[in-house]
């Protein structure tokens, strides 16, 4: 495995921090205008409790992934869910509002022209996470550190405050089966980890890039597929999924980046010293071949979607991931030991 680490974050210039600064106030602006686009479908925000997690998501068409998701966040100890419906017609909204620790809100609104769907979880972060621990993550990603099977969320938390962290990063690491994608069978309720069992332990690498002082992390299997010959376009796999909120945050570009520009610090990637988790990616399951055709012709996913329909009808075409040198997921254990994932004291 290779595993280039990323610089600390650098200071920077007045004029860099004015100009940041600024941006921050647009985002939690047009965050809070975003607002009119959302209707309320079931609201249980009141039972939201000083020390809760929440955890903030927004989803079109994923009924088969959400039995899975909720009961693995449940049980690592979120305790109430805020959830943006894009449009589904999958029963996906059904399910959710029957949920007594969902919150749920839906829109028809541009998935692309809300910020991939930041403006709308930027506005519920500033309305009701001020002070929580709060989580961001889609529904077809799996949070887990070292020793999460004894430390949940909530001990987890209370490690990092001690710790004077106040941010948790996290490896996005793609999972896929052995044989073409969409050649397996899946049901609502099945463990996705049962098929999707492998992954590449690298190359992987990790930069930051001013002023901002956002990490990049590339590489892995989505790379070696089908961006081998275009490396800088390929998925940036560093996230900053939990973070003690405050009303005056902003995440960026998913929750690759944030402002203000101190929460980017907390992560160095892959084999950094940094607290540090990964996001098992189930992306991969065998709906994936339909949902590409759907998400090519709907153009919401890229700032300019059409320069990636190769990677959409490479999706379709069933490609088979695995090689010899793929790796079988086994815990928690193998990835602290590939680097991929930190040591945590928050168990012991």
């Amino acid at each position: 495995m290779t595993i280039s680490p990323a610089p600390t974050l650098q200071p920077i210039g007045w004029a860099d921090a004015y100009r940041l600064r600024w941006k921050r106030r647009r985002l939690l602006w047009r965050s809070f205008r975003s607002r009119h686009a959302l209707t309320l479908l079931a609201d249980r925000t009141n039972t939201i409790r000083p020390g809760h997690v929440l955890a903030f998501t927004t989803l079109r068409n994923e009924a088969l992934r959400l039995p899975g998701f909720l009961e693995h966040y449940r049980t690592l100890g979120v305790d109430h869910f805020l959830m943006v419906d894009n449009g589904s017609d999958d029963g996906s909204v059904e399910m959710l509002a029957e949920q007594p620790d969902v919150s749920l809100w839906q829109t028809r609104a541009s998935y692309r022209a809300a910020r991939f769907g930041l403006d709308w979880l930027t506005w519920l972060q500033m309305r009701h996470a001020h002070g929580h621990w709060s989580l961001m993550v889609d529904v077809d990603e799996l949070l887990i550190y070292a020793d999460h099977d004894r430390c949940d969320l909530h001990r987890l938390a209370g490690w990092l405050d001690s710790e004077g962290h106040d941010t948790f990063g996290a490896h996005m690491l793609d999972l896929y089966p052995k044989g073409p994608v969409g050649a397996q069978s899946f049901a609502a309720g099945d463990d996705p980890l049962a098929i999707l069992c492998w992954f590449d332990a690298g190359p992987y690498r990790a930069r930051r890039q001013q002023p901002m002082g956002n990490l990049w992390v590339q590489g892995g299997a989505r790379e070696r597929m089908f961006f081998a010959d275009e490396p800088l376009r390929s998925p940036t796999l560093n996230k900053i999924p939990l973070v003690r909120w405050s009303r005056r945050y902003a995440y960026v570009n998913s929750c690759h980046s944030a402002l203000p520009r101190h929460l980017n610090g907390a992560y160095g990637g892959p084999g950094g010293a940094a607290p540090s988790g990964v996001l098992l990616h189930t992306k991969l399951l065998p709906d994936i071949v339909s949902r590409s055709e759907t998400e090519k012709s709907r153009q919401q996913h890229f700032h300019a979607p059409a320069d990636f329909d190769h990677y959409y009808d490479d999706l379709m075409a069933s490609p088979d991931f695995w090689t010899p040198a793929s790796v079988r997921l086994t815990g928690w254990q193998q990835l602290e030991e590939l680097g991929l994932i930190s040591s945590l004291d928050c168990a012991r």
